[in-house]
Parts: structure tokens; C-alpha cells; sequence
């Protein structure tokens, strides 16, 4: 896979000496975790033709069979403190969907915050996570995994998500996932470089690709269920909810579902 990768980069790209290209793993994150640990430098790209042991959001499995996905995970070093990183998932997103339609022809919607949706249906997701140095507060790294179904058909999905997964051959569009891992990584290295420069202009069209707001939602953490109406999103990314209590109030953290959305209704 990794020579196929190389031909989408032109031969200078800063990334292309960092490329770390398995077969299969239980998981990229974990994997770019470790190298991170490890002094990897930032720009370091480990990439799977299948996972074992994916993860997603809230310690969820994710599904990736060999051959019919990318699951990628970088490792970033911002150098800066926690708080000032809140957007990192929404900028990822968006290099992501900028990625799908130079690759695709395709771009997919965004349900805040890390899914990415066609149809109503689920194409992929992004897993953020960091490190953070106990004596200066900086962070020491990020790894940001992505999952996104390339070559599915309905049925290589389990039962269970057969009426929530989609994939971009189930959508029309036949793409092997080394081109589509090459154009990720092109768009991950343009977003790094104005993560904190271009913040702004990337939230703004994370906006315009997130298609949470004005839907009715659900906000679940723990055994709690709120309902209410996604209005906006703060600078950072988190979510803005009126509640039916008559409330508006910001989410950054817990679980929202989306009406029409994964089957709830």
C-alpha cells in the first residue's frame, strides 16, 4: 500500500519518510501512540490494511476488515496547552472531507463532531487523542485516527450495522484505499499547517459541512436524555443546544443523536 500512497505525494512531501505501513493491527491509534512515546516526529503516519481492535468515540468498537477501508492515525506536536486544541477534531474533519472529494468526487456531511455521514448513513469517523506533559501542561502529542469505509458492500458490514454503514462503493464510487490514504494525508499536513493561523476559516466551513445544526437532537450521558434543537457551534467547535426546558446551553462533552440519523426517530 505504501508505494501506492508515495505516487499521490509529490517527492518532496515533508510526511513521506514517516510512512509506517501494516498489513494488519489491532489498532493505528494505539500503534501511533506507542511511536509517539517513542519520540516519533510529527508528520508520522501509520497506516493498516485492516484493524483487529478499532476504536471509536466513548470506547466503541470500529469495524474495519482488511482490504475495504483506510484506517490511518497521524502524530501531531502541536506545543501548546490543552485547551487551545478543542478544534483539532473539527479541523481534521475537514481536511477529511476535503480528501474525499479531491479523491472521490464526493464530499461527505459532518454530524458533529466526528462522524461522517452520506445519506444519512455513516462513511467513517475520527478518534483525537492526547498527551499532556504533567510538568509543563503542553501537549506532547495528538494522534488523530481515521476510519472510513472505502470498498464495503452491505453486507460486509455486521447485521447490526447494515442499515447504519454505508461505504463510497456503496455510494458509486469503486476507489482503492491507498489514493484515498495519500489525499488524507496531503489534506492533514495543509491543515496542520493552519491549525491555529487559518482557525477560523476552517470552523466556518466545518459549519457549513455539519449537518447537526438546526436538527433535532438527543444529548445522552449516562442513563440522562435531553432533547432539544442544535442552534450553532462556538469558535471551538462545541455544540450550542436549546433544550425543550427552554434552556440554551454548550456541549462539548456526551453523545448527540440526530433525529432521521443511525435510526433514531
Amino acid at each position: 500500500m505504501k508505494q501506492d500512497i508515495l505516487s499521490v505525494l509529490p517527492g518532496d512531501h515533508p510526511w513521506q519518510n514517516c510512512i509506517y505501513d501494516y498489513d494488519s493491527l489491532p489498532s493505528t491509534n494505539t500503534t501511533a501512540k506507542e511511536l509517539a512515546a517513542k519520540g516519533a516526529p510529527e508528520g508520522t503516519v501509520v497506516i493498516a490494511g485492516a484493524q483487529t481492535a478499532g476504536r471509536g468515540r466513548l470506547g466503541r468498537s470500529f469495524h474495519a476488515p482488511e482490504g475495504l477501508g483506510v484506517y490511518l492515525s497521524a502524530v501531531l506536536r502541536p506545543n501548546c496547552k490543552p485547551q487551545e486544541l478543542m478544534h483539532l477534531t473539527c479541523c481534521v474533519a475537514e481536511a477529511v472531507c476535503d480528501a474525499v472529494e479531491q479523491a472521490a468526487h464526493l464530499r461527505p456531511q459532518i454530524k458533529w463532531t466526528n462522524d461522517f455521514v452520506v445519506g444519512s448513513k455513516k462513511l467513517g469517523g475520527i478518534l483525537t487523542e492526547l498527551s499532556v506533559d504533567s510538568t509543563t501542561g503542553l501537549v506532547q502529542w495528538a494522534i488523530v485516527g481515521i476510519g472510513l469505509n472505502c470498498c464495503h458492500q452491505k453486507e460486509d458490514f455486521p447485521a447490526q450495522l447494515q442499515d447504519m454503514a454505508t461505504s463510497l462503493a456503496m455510494c458509486g464510487v469503486q476507489l482503492s484505499p491507498a489514493p484515498l490514504a495519500g489525499h488524507m494525508i496531503l489534506a492533514l499536513h495543509r491543515m496542520r499547517s493552519g491549525l491555529f493561523s487559518q482557525k477560523q476559516t476552517i470552523m466556518d466551513r466545518y459549519k457549513a459541512d455539519c449537518m447537526t445544526l438546526g436538527q433535532q437532537v438527543v444529548l445522552l450521558r449516562g442513563d440522562e436524555r435531553r432533547y432539544g434543537t442544535a442552534l450553532d457551534l462556538t469558535d471551538d467547535g462545541s455544540l450550542i443546544v436549546r433544550f425543550q426546558d427552554g434552556k440554551t446551553e454548550t456541549v462539548s462533552s456526551g453523545e448527540i443523536s440526530v433525529r432521521g440519523l443511525y435510526g433514531y426517530v
